[in-house]
């Protein structure tokens, strides 16, 4: 009985500069928000905006610090919320919020993750939890310091029923 022959090793993926993939990250987050705000988005722009938002969160995941990966699983719930995709809304809304407790984050950041609870549990049909979320996420506007992004937040809660 002969060995069978060892599979090769396959690449690795090539060194970026922490810079770079800060860089990268940030500008894939962009990417996807001129994409979320398209209309009529076709197939191949749906695919990359999925893509892009999973990227970006795995380069923060490699460089970036916990307020990073929470806000790249905020927004890959929001592409997927705004697809009706709810599992995996929910799955990424609850990667969020968890990131968020874990680093004792507040402001924007609790908010918004909130916010992102109330949307996925919303694609998700679940109108009640949607409720809860919202509650939530409007109480904790008072805590967001800058004005500018409790307006943010503010808005996104309002295209909420």
């Amino acid at each position: 009985m002969t060995t069978p022959p060892t599979p090769p090793t396959p690449p690795t993926p090539p060194e970026l500069d922490p810079s770079a993939r800060r860089a990268l990250a940030a500008g894939l987050f962009n990417h996807v928000w001129t994409l979320l705000e398209t209309r009529d988005r076709t197939p191949d722009q749906i695919d990359e905006m999925i893509h892009a938002a999973h990227a970006s969160r795995y380069q923060w995941g490699e460089v970036g610090e916990p307020v990073n990966l929470a806000r790249g699983e905020w927004q890959c719930a929001r592409v997927y919320s705004v697809l009706g995709r709810s599992e995996s809304a929910l799955w990424h809304a609850r990667r969020c919020l968890e990131i968020n407790e874990a680093a004792g984050a507040g402001d924007w950041d609790l908010a918004a993750a909130y916010e992102a609870m109330a949307r996925a549990n919303l694609a998700a049909g679940d109108r009640a939890a949607c409720a809860e979320w919202k509650a939530r996420a409007v109480a904790a506007l008072e805590a967001i310091a800058d004005p500018d992004d409790r307006r943010v937040v503010e808005g996104d809660l309002a295209l909420l029923p």
